[in-house]
C-alpha cells in the first residue's frame, strides 16, 4: 500500500511532537544533547524517521512547495545514519532546538 504525501506529513508532524514531548519528559536540554550519549540515541531515531517520510514524499509535491528545505532534512536523516561517527552535535543541537519547528509548522501548513 503506497502512502500518500498526506500521510507522510501527518507522521512527519506526530514524529515531532512525540520527540518534543519526550525532550520535556526528559529533560533533554541544549547541554544534554551536546554531551550526553543517551540522549542523542533518543533524539536521532525520530530525527532518522522524519527525514525518511521527507525523503519519501514525491518529487510532484515537493516541486509543487519549493520554499520547504526538503533536502535538507533528508540529507540530515542520510548523514545521521551513514556518518554517525562524523556527527557535529553542534549543528544537531541546532537543528532541534532551532530549526525543526519552522520545518513542521511550514509543512503542516500545506496540509
Amino acid at each position: 500500500m503506497k502512502i500518500s504525501d498526506k500521510e507522510r506529513i501527518k507522521k512527519i508532524v506526530n514524529t515531532w511532537a512525540s520527540l518534543q514531548k519526550q525532550m520535556d519528559e526528559h529533560h533533554i536540554t541544549r547541554e544534554l544533547l551536546l554531551n550526553d550519549e543517551f540522549s542523542q540515541w533518543a533524539v536521532t531515531t525520530p530525527l532518522y524517521n522524519i527525514g525518511e517520510q521527507v525523503y519519501m514524499i514525491s518529487a510532484d509535491f515537493k516541486k509543487a512547495n519549493p520554499d520547504i528545505p526538503w533536502s535538507l532534512v533528508s540529507g540530515l536523516r542520510h548523514r545521521l545514519v551513514h556518518d554517525y561517527d562524523g556527527i557535529n552535535w553542534s549543528i544537531i543541537v541546532e537543528v532541534v532546538f532551532e530549526e525543526m519547528d519552522e520545518f513542521v509548522n511550514s509543512i503542516e501548513k500545506i496540509i
